[in-house]
């Protein structure tokens, strides 16, 4: 939005320049005492559509050069001695864009063959050069190149100054994300291995024993192992600058089949025309079938689940229901959890519903707008 605004105010200055021009040659024109004719007449075409090429000036810099240029050569063999004020505008705009060469070519040529124009019109070598001489003075001409020069060049250095800005902001984030690595290596990576290895050697002692594992002891060692994968994950998109990409809508199949190893019958459905989505919504449409697998399959006491994920144009829906007994109300962890997919969609602008089914069990409906999302 931003930029079509400056696109449009930076037309309307173009034209209102072009303009300007136009009506400054136009009235230098008029002022002249001339006899009216069909000469007089493209001559004053010649001054008006001059100024106007100017409008184009930074779409078509070379091109506009030419055309003022060779409508100043029209109007000076008509016999308007009028100051080529638009072609020293075009001199100003290619020197400006960077076209050096073409801008010193098409200023000697026009040098030259101004007299050869005003001869057209006064049949006398001397006046005709002299009135070249007085509609392009040679100063006014360097001068509109080195200020188009000089601007380019400070624009230039300003460009260079803002990639070297950004290039400094990304070693330093690049220096923060690594030194996060490091610090959730070295301490928290440690405290949930901790934590697996226990719930692994309290899950092996008990059924050497032949007891029954606590359902505590096991959520906690699923747990664990869910925490150490997701950490590593994160560890190496910090590490590989996200060069690897978060898990999203592809890496869905990998959930429902980690739900099946654990015993539930998870199905997976994918309606609709199947399209890029912006990666916000790609990873949050991952972790809220991550999210609601995990609760079903530690709080729900459920047989089965399945998983919906609809391609809409406007909009992606995750669909997950299972027939089981809990709801995320009961149980605390399933609570925050839950709490973290609401502000993770309300985030996106969407919305979500988790609620019991009519028929028994749970769902859980998100719907993520993806134009909003981009």
């Amino acid at each position: 939005m931003t930029s079509g605004r400056f696109a449009v105010g930076t037309a309307a200055r173009d034209w209102a320049v072009a303009v300007g021009v136009a009506a400054a040659q136009l009235v230098t024109g008029l002022s002249a005492e001339r006899s009216a004719g069909v000469v007089d007449l493209l001559g004053y075409v010649l001054l008006v559509a001059g100024g106007l090429a100017l409008a184009a000036g930074r779409r078509a810099p070379v091109a506009v050069l030419v055309g003022t240029g060779l409508c100043a050569l029209g109007y000076q063999a008509a016999g308007f001695d009028v100051p080529v004020v638009a072609f020293l505008f075009a001199v100003y705009a290619a020197m400006r864009a960077g076209h050096r060469k073409a801008t010193v070519a098409a200023s000697v040529v026009l040098l030259a063959a101004l007299p050869l124009a005003a001869l057209v019109s006064l049949r006398d070598g001397g006046e005709a050069y002299a009135q070249a001489r007085g509609a392009l003075e040679i100063a006014w001409l360097i001068a509109a190149g080195a200020a188009g020069e000089a601007l380019r060049q400070a624009e230039r250095r300003a460009d260079e100054a803002e990639r070297t800005r950004e290039e400094a902001a990304r070693r330093r984030a690049d220096e923060e994300r690594l030194h996060i690595a490091r610090e959730l290596h070295d301490s928290l990576t440690h405290q949930i291995s901790v934590i697996k290895v226990q719930a692994e050697v309290a899950v092996h002692l008990a059924r050497r024993r032949g007891e029954e594992a606590p359902e505590a002891l096991l959520a906690i060692r699923e747990a664990g192992r869910e925490a150490s994968r997701d950490l590593r994950a994160t560890l190496e998109a910090l590490r590989d600058d996200g060069k690897a990409p978060p898990p999203g809508i592809d890496h869905v199949p990998e959930l429902v089949e980690r739900a099946r190893t654990s015993g539930l019958a998870a199905t997976l459905t994918i309606d609709g025309p199947r399209r890029g989505v912006p990666a916000p919504v790609d990873r949050t449409a991952y972790r809220i079938v991550q999210e609601s697998l995990t609760n079903v399959v530690r709080h729900a006491a459920a047989a089965s689940a399945s998983v919906r994920i609809h391609y809409r144009p406007d909009a992606l829906t995750i669909r997950v229901d299972d027939d089981g007994t809990a709801t995320p109300a009961g149980t605390a962890g399933a609570g925050v959890g839950l709490t973290g997919m609401r502000e993770r969609v309300a985030a996106l602008g969407g919305c979500l519903v988790a609620e019991p089914r009519a028929g028994g069990g749970f769902t859980v409906q998100a719907e993520l707008p993806v134009e909003r999302a981009s």
